[in-house]
């Protein structure tokens, strides 16, 4: 009993000697250096968030997919939205590429599947082209029903699953 006692103390001392601080307390750390340092060097501020230009940037600030209606590759108007975000932001970064990949669900065969997650990046493509980003700034590519994004055979999985995917080159 007592061997049994000492081996789960030890084990928790180990777990507790192992572990990272808090996000919470590190920041209280931060504040207590910078603290006593401030009185001899001037604090430096720190920029919270995603790099700008960055995946995380683009999809904290325009969202990275877009999605399609079954069996179509033509814009809805909440894609066409996202699109023109898109082309904004893009044109905030002027030296970005973007990769668009074109998804489907798993219904019909590959081949099918293929040429409609096609269609549906060159119609993103397309429609960034038309708000004015060059051509050479884009790439497509299309997983058909390859990459699901969500696993199941029912209709809230597979709208998931019909989409595109705007990722930063």
């Amino acid at each position: 009993m007592r061997f049994k006692f000492l081996t789960i103390f030890a084990a928790a001392l180990l777990l507790a000697a192992c572990e990272t601080p808090s996000e919470e307390s590190a920041g209280t750390m931060t504040a207590a250096t910078t603290a006593t340092t401030s009185t001899t060097t001037a604090p430096t501020t720190m920029i919270s968030g995603p790099t700008p230009g960055s995946q995380e940037d683009l999809v904290v600030n325009v969202g990275d997919r877009i999605f399609f209606d079954y069996d179509k590759s033509d814009l809805a108007p909440e894609a066409r939205a996202t699109a023109e975000a898109l082309a904004a932001w893009m044109s905030s970064y002027p030296a970005t590429t973007i990769g668009i990949e074109g998804h489907a669900d798993e219904r019909g065969t590959r081949e099918y599947n293929l040429a409609l997650g096609e269609r549906r990046a060159s119609s993103a493509h397309d429609y960034l082209v038309a708000l004015g980003v060059a051509p050479n700034r884009l790439s497509t590519i299309s997983y058909g029903k390859e990459r699901p994004a969500v696993l199941g055979s029912n209709e809230e999985s597979w709208a998931q699953n019909r989409r595109d995917v705007f990722v930063v080159n």
